[in-house]
């Protein structure tokens, strides 16, 4: 999902996602701790990031899904530097990369959980980590089961 939202001065800004008019679905089931995917009814794959076609066979018949929050630990890095809001204040973290229950793969944060405790593998679910901003929002987090 795009990043870069308009800072007041017109530049990116890099602390906050982009919710536009078809995003918002998706960041509002966010906000209500809920985690949504986007299935085509075409060829019957699910996807995430939220896209309004499916990737697969290119059919627009796409409706969203609620995810299970179930996924598995794909790969991983610990990022020990990052001068972008809101990344520096929480140094070290875990950027990850799950498989859903549903099949799609999203990047993701890994929290409650060492670095050398991580395993290809490892069973991981579903939370929600809500950001003050103006406005303030919730992105969806991974810990382990």
């Amino acid at each position: 999902m795009p990043t870069g939202a308009s800072s007041p001065s017109g530049g990116p800004r890099f602390d906050r996602p982009v919710m536009d008019a078809f995003t918002r679905t998706y960041w509002g089931a966010a906000a209500e701790g809920r985690l949504l995917l986007r299935r085509c009814s075409g060829c019957g794959r699910a996807h995430h990031y939220p896209r309004e076609g499916c990737p697969y066979c290119w059919s627009e018949d796409v409706r969203w899904e609620p995810a299970s929050g179930a996924a598995t630990l794909y790969t991983w890095s610990v990022v020990h530097r990052n001068d972008l809001p809101p990344f520096g204040d929480r140094l070290p973290y875990t950027a990850a990369v799950v498989e859903l229950a549903e099949g799609p793969r999203m990047m993701t944060e890994i929290v409650d959980c060492a670095a050398d405790a991580l395993r290809v593998g490892m069973r991981l679910r579903v939370d929600f980590r809500t950001r003050t901003a103006d406005p303030p929002f919730t992105v969806p987090v991974f810990r382990p089961c």
